[in-house]
């Protein structure tokens, strides 16, 4: 065990003193696996963590690879709206907590599991969007007004809100990957509004008072704290169902344009079969 009797104490002198932060280096899930191996844990089981923590450590900014409060809960929400299974999120979480008990530094760890997948996402209706945003309006909550009104008419997905830029917003659309999304030009309206009040001329629009954009943390706090008083269950206020709620829209106009182009080519051919259709041997007409 001299091999965690030394990790635990190299980690008590590099952090007293120290920015709160938590260094995840492959050196030291390294020492943190091979204490695992002393404690008897088998060859697959050290497998299966090293893939989880090289993967969190990769999912880490490449600059600052440093795990500290709240970190792991944003991490868990990437994965989970990436569409990785509860049961893989649940395996990550347990190997960083391992690790960072391992290391006396059990202030970082998340403590909270991906609930167990029903297959039922709560679907949340047109009026209770509108109570959300007529509350955040009431309350004077305008950040979290904006935010609810992005997710729930842009379909913008929760990892690219720092590309949701002063610049974008000017230009009425926001590139993502290979999408291209629609900025909407009452939020357009609202946005640069927002942004020109906030001292904001370029970047994300969304940003600390230090400039830094808001992590998925508090972009889930601003839109669940609106739950209570717009009277809308806290599991529908998150920007997953608002992103959903945006897909059901178009896809409902999208089913009542067809509809309405089959209604309209039926009339077109009853107007045609009145003047030439062929009834009882005979054209219709003659």
């Amino acid at each position: 065990m001299e091999g965690r009797t030394a990790a635990r104490a190299e980690t008590l002198n590099s952090h007293l003193g120290t920015a709160p932060g938590f260094a995840l280096t492959p050196e030291r899930i390294e020492q943190f696996l091979t204490a695992l191996l002393e404690q008897g844990r088998t060859p697959d089981t050290i497998t299966t963590y090293r893939r989880n923590l090289t993967r969190l450590h990769l999912m880490l900014p490449e600059d600052d690879r440093v795990i500290r409060e709240g970190t792991l809960a944003e991490l868990r929400d990437r994965l989970l709206e990436s569409g990785y299974s509860h049961s893989m999120i649940n395996c990550c979480l347990a190997a960083a907590d391992g690790l960072l008990d391992f290391y006396g530094r059990r202030d970082l760890q998340t403590g909270r599991r991906v609930k167990k997948d029903t297959g039922v996402q709560p679907e949340l209706t047109r009026s209770e969007y509108l109570r959300l945003l007529s509350t955040a309006r009431t309350l004077e909550k305008e950040r979290a007004y904006l935010l609810v009104k992005v997710f729930g008419t842009m379909g913008l997905p929760l990892r690219a809100l720092p590309r949701l830029t002063v610049e974008a917003v000017r230009e009425g659309r926001l590139v993502f990957g290979a999408s291209i999304l629609h900025i909407p030009a009452c939020l357009r309206e609202e946005l640069l509004d927002y942004a020109a009040r906030e001292g904001i001329g370029a970047g994300p629009v969304f940003v600390t008072g230090s400039r830094i954009p808001i992590n998925r943390r508090h972009a889930f706090k601003a839109i669940q704290d609106l739950s209570a008083d717009a009277r809308v269950a806290e599991e529908k206020c998150n920007p997953r169902c608002l992103k959903k709620l945006y897909q059901s829209t178009l896809a409902g106009i999208s089913d009542n344009i067809s509809l309405l182009i089959e209604q309209t080519y039926d009339r077109l051919l009853d107007t045609e079969q009145l003047t030439i259709g062929w009834r009882q041997g005979e054209i219709i007409g003659k």
